[in-house]
């Protein structure tokens, strides 16, 4: 008797739970079908919940699109917050905790996509082009670049970096290799020197091929190219970091890439890897300000310029969506700034060049300071 109550509870609930899912849609669309669609995709019940809530107000088609689709989540988002403004409420906290749940559904489904995923397994498969970091045991970091890849061996640019000894030879020299690939993660592998050529006028080396290449940092926030004045404060400390915009004067800047998670700069003269920061700059109407440690730099010692690459503090929720709204080019910002070219989006996370590698980076001109 208990168990037959039992069972007639559960198809009760069961039903009851049906009719929710359909009443909370609207429409005649099978809710059922996207609530199993969600969960195949790997989202939780209240991101599900969520995304069917926009999807209604969006008043999509299909609305389990919005599970794989970059395009109808991009319209669904947008639509999202028109609503919102025209209330003028865009500083409501509600709209932005639902809108940075709605950016990292954005970001699952835009790192779901294939060309995310498809990693290489062997160096035969680099490009030309290939920007490498190079360490041998108990020196370097050395900066290179794959000049040729060949079936027995690739030919790489003579790497620059730390002084070695006097009459030191590459050749036969066991080397650890680093290396980003674009959109998809980074990568290292061991080798070694075959040849060292550097009495040839175009000094290279030949090293031989590795196919057990190790995927290590992989991509955690998407980032976009930019090329926005901005101004840089020195902060004492992190610990100083904030959102309120400087009404002094800052050292002049460009922003060269931007992600929530980090900024890189273009700016004259040194600095040096842990130098807290505080960066800002316009997106459209919108002051943004963002705070956080270089961790990294390219100097160019021909041209006294530094590029650093800045991780930032954790941004207020706002300003990271204020960000991710340009990062998206949800409202076309990133072609009215530069017209005819539009900026590469790439996932964040390449690994910052280490202080003491010398690189040419192209800038317009700077203010030049030492802030080493």
């Amino acid at each position: 008797m208990t168990l037959a109550i039992v069972l007639i509870s559960v198809a009760l609930l069961v039903v009851v739970g049906l009719i929710l899912i359909r009443r909370a849609g609207g429409g005649r669309f099978p809710w059922l079908q996207f609530y199993l669609r969600g969960r195949e995709s790997g989202f939780a019940f209240r991101e599900i919940n969520l995304i069917r809530r926009v999807a209604v107000e969006a008043r999509l088609e299909d609305p389990t699109a919005l599970f794989w689709s970059v395009k109808q989540l991009d319209r669904a988002v947008k639509a999202f917050i028109i609503k919102y403004r025209s209330r003028g409420e865009e500083e409501n906290t509600e709209y932005n905790l639902l809108l940075a749940k709605l950016f990292e559904l954005r970001k699952k489904v835009e790192f779901d996509l294939p060309r995310y995923k498809l990693g290489v397994k062997s160096s035969r498969k680099l490009l030309k082009g290939q920007v490498l970091r190079i360490t041998l045991p108990g020196a370097g970091p050395f900066a290179s670049k794959l000049i040729e890849n060949l079936v027995r061996y690739m030919a790489i640019e003579y790497p620059r970096g730390p002084r070695l000894p006097d009459g030191f030879s590459w050749k036969a020299q066991k080397i650890g290799v680093y290396f980003w690939r674009a959109e998809d993660a980074g990568y290292f592998f061991q080798t070694r020197v075959i040849d060292d050529y550097s009495d040839r006028k175009y000094p290279i080396l030949h090293v031989a091929h590795a196919d057990n290449l190790v995927r290590t940092q992989k991509r955690q926030d998407v980032r976009v190219e930019t090329d926005l004045q901005a101004e840089l404060f020195p902060l004492r400390s992190i610990a100083e970091s904030n959102e309120t915009p400087e009404t002094g004067r800052g050292l002049r800047c460009r922003a060269v890439d931007l992600s929530e998670g980090g900024i890189a700069v273009l700016i004259g003269g040194k600095a040096k890897v842990g130098l807290p920061v505080k960066i800002q700059f316009a997106l459209g109407d919108t002051p943004v300000v963002m705070s956080g440690v270089v961790k990294g730099l390219n100097y160019d010692q021909k041209k006294n310029r530094s590029l650093l690459h800045v991780q930032a503090s954790q941004p207020s929720t706002a300003m990271a969506n204020r960000i991710l709204i340009y990062v998206f080019n949800l409202f076309g910002e990133r072609e009215a700034a530069s017209p005819g070219r539009l900026p590469e989006v790439r996932p964040a996370a390449a690994p910052a060049a280490e202080p003491g590698i010398e690189t040419a980076e192209a800038a317009e001109e700077e203010s030049a300071v030492d802030l080493g």
